[in-house]
């Protein structure tokens, strides 16, 4: 009898206890004290310490951690969980709403805040949690119930006994951040850097007392089979969540149109710095679930879902040096060395400062005050100097006359506004031209990066281009490394080895021919067929081709000219390097070959990139920008700027109903 009445009793204060943890964490509004709350808690520990077969594992004092694993086992999401295509402008999300409608639906929007945290997903079986896991590679997470136990707003009971999976994001608020900040700084331990990745860092510890004391918390803000639970639209899905015990956003909205999509951007563009956790953007969602299906997915994302990103955000820091780099033709590149300042997530130390007429014209100052952010969020860049913050200690800036690395005087052309150290064997130049060879464009060799060139090279495996098709002498050596291993290696030497294949314009790309882009090496290519054929050319052969000017025909004429660089040529075609052109031919159309042209706005049936492709395989060029030297541009719906551009200048323009009779005429549609 007695032992029932415990039973009865640790169930008893379960219940409060999880719905004062519901009230507190989730609603905001505490129904019971702290003291209250403590001394039942003690009440319960001490109950199960004694009772030991009546404790539950979702028990509320589960959630002060002590759980330790080896390591994180992997859960197998039945559902895949995808990320969001990201856009960055008023005109994607446009483009993103006539997609839908075209598709023949009439939508209405779900508006979200992009919480900048860690997703999860929790299972329930008959109301109990049951596991945590982390997105991982989508298809496969790392099982992270001990941390998840610890975290007071995710319910270890539901309101019901739903069996049901559901997905949303682990994060921590600022306060919480400020907060273990102090006591980390006052313990003389290195700072957390930001929300998400204290928040990250948190949930992946394998000891979960580690990751109690830190406070985390949850948004929930996806239900993925809502049909399961007769469930019509996304809004009702948060709905239902909420209504079974769940914490969701209550700023999430239900909004009709773009209009209600930029206002609510507009709206949470201006609040985000009161908000108490971080955000990076606004998830936008088709609401109906039968229009969800019916766009589908592709194999990363939803075709019914975006997420906006923010735009750069500035912040200030200190100059306290400019140093300099020898890029892979010699260029020199100032760079800006700053004080650390956390912008955007990261920690940013440096910033290019591009050339000396760009400092010149900023009036950048060693020593100045600076604003700097992140172009496109992602490469920092600085943008002025606060010239109400001059003390006059500053330094003036004096652009050097000797390359930093082999102190070979450096050379500024005239008409040009960067500066180059003109010697070919300046070692500083060998690791970029390296890492330029194998880059996406040139030789794609996937598997390369900087840091693994880097690594090659200073180990003296990697020195000259050469050296990339003998790596398979290093194989053994290579394996041994920390953080290679067989498979990697192996899969390097495979994709070096295919890498031979290669079509000549990205040979030809790769080998580095100052001024010389991707697609001017695709017109050489395509234009001469064969290396040993553009190797003969002239200067006044060359410029022959429309847009290639004098300096690139030099530049050309010139890297040919040079013996070293035909003894390279001529021990990479002894490698078994294709150096012939292998794409498409060029065809024949007097209304395209030879011209410019700029594709702006949406193409109802047909994509940009899709287009330009076709203009460069009958001869034309595409170009992402009007001037005096455009023949057409091409303009779809919402085209914009490019196109009031191109009326001032008196340029032809091209509507959708003739390029799309064009295009049908080739038998390209």
């Amino acid at each position: 009898m007695e032992q029932l009445r415990v039973k009865e009793r640790i169930e008893e204060l379960v219940h409060i206890l999880e719905e004062a943890n519901y009230n507190y964490y989730v609603l905001d509004n505490p129904t019971i004290t702290d003291q209250e709350f403590d001394q039942l808690l003690r009440e319960l520990e001490k109950l199960e310490e004694n009772y030991p077969q009546f404790a539950s594992i979702n028990s509320p004092t589960k959630r002060v951690g002590g759980m330790v694993i080896d390591k994180f086992k992997k859960i197998n999401h039945t559902i895949p969980m995808l990320s969001l295509p990201d856009v960055f402008s008023e005109e994607e999300i446009v483009a993103f709403d006539e997609r839908i409608r075209k598709s023949g639906i009439e939508p209405d929007y779900v508006c979200e805040l992009k919480i900048d945290g860690l997703s999860v997903s929790l299972h329930y079986e008959k109301g109990e949690f049951l596991t945590g896991a982390t997105r991982g590679n989508g298809v496969i997470g790392e099982d992270i119930t001990h941390n998840v136990r610890t975290i007071k707003s995710v319910p270890m009971k539901l309101k019901n006994e739903s069996t049901i999976e559901v997905r949303g994001e682990i994060y921590m608020s600022k306060e919480t951040l400020a907060k273990l900040n102090h006591q980390r700084s006052e313990l003389n331990m290195p700072l957390l850097q930001n929300c998400r990745n204290a928040a990250a860092g948190s949930i992946r510890q394998l000891d979960s007392k580690i990751a109690a004391k830190r406070s985390l918390d949850t948004w929930i803000y996806h239900l993925p089979n809502p049909e399961d639970y007769n469930i019509k639209t996304h809004y009702e899905a948060l709905k239902f969540m909420k209504q079974l015990g769940l914490k969701t956003n209550p700023e999430s909205k239900l909004v009709h149109g773009v209009n209600g999509i930029l206002e609510f951007i507009k709206e949470y563009t201006e609040k985000r710095p009161t908000l108490s956790y971080d955000i990076d953007g606004v998830v936008i969602k088709v609401n109906d679930i039968a229009s969800q299906k019916k766009l589908g997915f592709t194999s990363k994302y939803p075709k019914w879902a975006i997420a906006y990103k923010f735009p750069a955000e500035e912040v200030l820091t200190k100059l306290t040096d400019i140093i300099f780099t020898v890029g892979r033709t010699g260029r020199i590149t100032p760079n800006a060395v700053l004080e650390p300042a956390l912008v955007m997530g990261s920690t940013v130390k440096r910033a290019t400062l591009h050339n000396e007429d760009y400092i010149i014209e900023k009036g950048l100052k060693i020593g100045d005050i600076v604003s700097i952010r992140k172009a496109g969020d992602v490469i920092p860049e600085v943008v002025e100097a606060k010239l109400e913050r001059r003390t006059g200690n500053e330094k003036e800036f004096q652009m050097i006359t000797k390359c930093p690395i082999c102190d070979s005087e450096l050379e500024k052309k005239v008409g040009q506004i960067d500066h180059y150290c003109l010697n070919s064997n300046c070692p500083a130049r060998h690791i970029e031209g390296l890492v330029h060879f194998v880059s996406r464009h040139a030789m794609n060799i996937d598997g390369f990066g900087e840091k693994i060139m880097e690594d090659f090279f200073n180990l003296g495996f990697i020195k000259s281009i050469l050296d990339i098709y003998h790596l398979e002498n290093h194989k053994e050596d290579l394996i041994e490394l920390e953080g290679y291993g067989k498979k990697s290696v192996d899969n390097l030497l495979i994709a070096i080895e295919n890498s031979k294949q290669n079509s000549l314009e990205r040979l030809l790309f790769g080998l580095g021919i100052s001024g010389i882009g991707d697609k001017t090496a695709l017109l050489l290519s395509r234009t001469y067929k064969t290396l040993e054929n553009l190797s003969t050319k002239t200067k006044e052969e060359l410029q022959e081709l429309k847009d290639i000017g004098p300096i690139l025909a030099k530049n050309v004429e010139e890297y040919f000219s040079n013996v070293d660089n035909i003894t390279l040529i001529n021990n990479l075609k002894e490698l078994g390097i294709n150096t012939k052109y292998l794409g498409e031919e060029i065809k024949n159309n007097e209304i395209i070959s030879g011209k410019r042209f700029v594709v702006t706005g949406t193409i109802s049936f047909m994509g940009r990139e899709e287009i330009e492709q076709i203009i460069s395989n009958y001869g034309g060029q595409a170009s992402g920008s009007v001037s005096k030297k455009t023949d057409v541009v091409i303009v779809g719906e919402k085209a914009g700027s490019k196109e009031t551009k191109a009326r001032e200048l008196g340029i032809e323009i091209w509507g959708e109903e003739k390029l799309y009779s064009l295009l049908k005429n080739l038998g390209e549609i």
